[in-house]
């Protein structure tokens, strides 16, 4: 079977350089970079690629927020959907910084009080808020707003003044955005938080707005994640999805006694997420240790032995998306050395 991997953020965003990667040693990755076909394509969000690989329409937006509502107990009806976000919003010089869930925890009576305070507030303005999950929140529209947004994961640590909504009804949201702020910095929720020492939740990041979607492409037999857009995908798709399992061997014997030679799972690991979106380089240095130990290894093992004939790794990012193709037969290029890791990334030469 052919197994492609997609994984978010295994190429470090920030300004460490090639800092990012020194002295990481991650013999099975960087032997799949060395010896597989790389091809690199534009830049990309993860979730883009996603939505791209199932065939979804785009609207004006990727309209994940209408997709992963239905995998959090939501019907999108004909209704217009944006993800609403919960965030912390911290000023630093003439910015706000944002942290996203990633950062702190939100228990669910924390999301129902915050909630129900912007339901009261914005109730004249039509605006309808829920929060099937508390770091999930939707806001439901009937109609389009005019704007195109953001998605969390391209501001999630980074300032928000070049992500905020653009179209031609931005300035409204820009306003309503701030509403949201003042309404939100006051709260007896944030006010315990704060007592606490918690963050408090300050602001919604509005993203991956639509209109009910449906998922045209059928390219793989099988999804394998605990991420909300994946399993929404694959729903909408009809496509199986296998139980989370902690590792790659774990997954791979659960896959044995049904696995054939056509099939084609897709994995979307997103261990390296948390890590990313908080600015932690050294918990993604580990997380990255951990990922390469418990899935690369035995993936690649796999593609040795059988039953993988071919596996493919997809690494989107922001400065490109690098595709690395590696089949059984190609493992034996051992005159392809592996090489430090920031050699592959999208900002390097091929």
């Amino acid at each position: 079977m052919q197994c492609t991997l997609l994984i978010p953020h295994l190429w470090w965003s920030r300004d460490a350089g090639d800092e990012a990667y020194r002295d990481l040693a991650l013999p099975e990755l960087q032997t799949l970079l060395a010896r597989a076909r790389r091809r690199s394509f534009p830049a990309i969000g993860w979730e883009a690629w996603l939505c791209q690989a199932f065939e979804v329409q785009r609207q004006r937006d990727w309209p994940i927020a209408p997709l992963t509502l239905t995998i959090d107990g939501g019907n999108p009806g004909d209704a217009y959907w944006l993800r609403a976000d919960p965030v912390h919003l911290r000023p630093h010089r003439d910015q706000l910084l944002l942290a996203d869930s990633h950062a702190f925890a939100v228990a669910q009576d924390e999301a129902d009080a915050l909630i129900s305070a912007l339901n009261a507030h914005f109730e004249i303005d039509g605006l309808r808020f829920s929060a099937p999950r508390p770091d999930r929140w939707y806001l439901r529209l009937e109609t389009d707003p005019g704007i195109a947004t953001h998605p969390l994961d391209e501001v999630a640590g980074a300032a928000i003044d070049r992500c905020l909504p653009a179209g031609e009804h931005a300035l409204r949201w820009h306003r309503i955005s701030n509403e949201i702020q003042m309404l939100l910095h006051d709260h007896a929720v944030n006010e315990a938080r704060e007592a606490k020492g918690d963050p408090p939740i300050n602001g919604v990041w509005l993203w991956g707005g639509g209109r009910r979607a449906a998922a045209h492409g059928r390219h793989f037999s099988a999804v394998g994640s605990d991420d909300a857009l994946s399993l929404a995908l694959a729903a909408n798709a009809d496509i199986p999805v296998t139980p989370p399992a902690d590792d790659g061997e774990h997954w791979l014997r659960a896959a044995h006694d049904t696995a054939r030679p056509s099939d084609h799972p897709l994995l979307v690991l997103t261990q390296l997420t948390g890590a990313a979106h908080r600015g932690d380089l050294d918990a993604w240095r580990s997380d990255l240790d951990g990922l390469n130990r418990r899935w690369l290894a035995p993936l690649l093992a796999a593609l040795k032995a059988g039953p993988i004939m071919q596996l493919v790794l997809v690494a989107p990012g922001r400065a490109g998306c690098e595709r690395f193709e590696l089949t059984r037969a190609a493992r034996f290029k051992f005159w392809r050395r592996p090489r430090p890791l920031a050699a592959y990334a999208p900002s390097a030469s091929p």
